[in-house]
């Protein structure tokens, strides 16, 4: 199954292809993918499998849940294919979506912005295995001078600085920072501004 991550590439993929890539049987393969496309990840169209950005990921949390080992599956995931999953969860939810913005002096990324109703959330994506609680604190930390020097940088700006991660079994804060599970993104989203009063935001004063 942990194989099978491989396979799912945006774009159409038959089962024998599959099949290669996952190292198992036609027969199993086709199982597999029968299996993702009635989770909703993908879509079956004459005997053709079509994932989108996003889909990789989504399977790959499916996995986690039901117990795979996350060593396993983290070494055939990416950074892009967290960073897409993030994005298409915020676009789900009505975000207008930046992903991979850049500032200038001093230069720094920030990898997903989503805003929503006068308001941005401005999301670091981690995708990492193990993470001390120094390390994840130090993140926050970097999240929020982003944060402020996007608010510096453009016009009557309000943002709240997010860690999103891939490892991580409940919703957290730091500095009243949200650190939030990527399988609990769309709950947090859909209660978010309910809980604006509880969360960091930088705005112009």
């Amino acid at each position: 199954m942990v194989e099978g991550l491989r396979g799912i590439i945006p774009g159409g993929i038959s089962t024998h292809d599959f099949s290669v890539i996952a190292k198992t049987s036609e027969i199993d393969s086709r199982k597999i993918l029968d299996e993702f496309v009635k989770k909703g990840i993908g879509v079956k169209k004459d005997d053709i499998y079509n994932f989108e950005i996003g889909d990789k990921l989504k399977a790959a949390v499916e996995l986690i849940q039901i117990g795979f080992p996350l060593d396993d599956i983290s070494a055939v995931l990416n950074w892009k294919d967290f960073e897409g999953l993030t994005a298409e969860i915020l676009s789900e939810k009505n975000f207008a979506v930046i992903t991979n913005l850049v500032l200038t002096k001093p230069r720094l990324e920030i990898d997903v912005v989503g805003i929503r109703l006068g308001i941005a959330l401005l999301i670091d994506c981690k995708h990492w295995k193990r993470y001390s609680s120094s390390a994840l604190s130090s993140a926050v930390q970097k999240q929020i001078e982003r944060t402020k020097q996007y608010v510096a940088k453009t016009q009557n700006a309000i943002a709240v600085p997010v860690i999103v991660t891939l490892y991580r079994d409940k919703l957290d804060f730091i500095d009243n920072v949200p650190i939030v599970p990527i399988f609990q993104l769309s709950s947090f989203l859909d209660e978010f501004y309910g809980n604006l009063d509880n969360v960091k935001t930088i705005g112009i004063n």
